[in-house]
């Protein structure tokens, strides 16, 4: 009775003996760290660096005064009648020129230099006659068919 018992505890040990382990791990390297998913970068976005107003920046080319001149015309014959009419219609060619050449030089005196340092470290200077709302030095922007646009 004491073989059958001795029997299945030494197959056990056997068995256990042949069992392998993986072997220790020597490195001196730590394992790999856990990274999170890099995040879509935008090469088109950036900070704004600087904001230059630039004065006189385009040339006038009295495009304002002629349809100016065409529309005070058109608005001007509308009153009275005979020499009234024309004389109206003088004085509408003439005010709507001045005004529409005004409107232009107005539009034309100054345009904006907008610096961006974009995210990948480049410097772009981009020229546009409008400011975005709430520009300003700091301000993340892309940059969109020439245009800076605030994000």
């Amino acid at each position: 009775m004491t073989i059958s018992r001795i029997t299945p505890a030494v197959a056990c040990l056997l068995l256990a003996a042949c069992a392998s382990q993986p072997p220790p791990r020597y490195s001196n390297n730590p394992p790999p760290s856990y990274r999170a998913p890099s995040q879509l970068r935008c090469y088109s976005c950036g900070r704004v660096e600087r904001i230059n107003v630039i004065y006189a920046a385009r040339q006038n080319t009295h495009t304002g005064a002629v349809l100016g001149g065409i529309v005070g015309g058109v608005l001007g014959n509308q009153v009275g009648k005979g020499d009234g009419r024309k004389a109206a219609t003088v004085a509408g060619v003439v005010g709507g020129a001045v005004a529409g050449n005004a409107i232009e030089k107005r539009t034309n005196q100054q345009t904006f230099d907008i610096t961006v340092r974009m995210n990948n470290g480049n410097v772009v200077v981009v020229n546009q006659s409008t400011l975005p709302g709430g520009l300003q030095i700091g301000s993340a922007v892309r940059i969109s068919n020439g245009r800076v646009i605030a994000q």
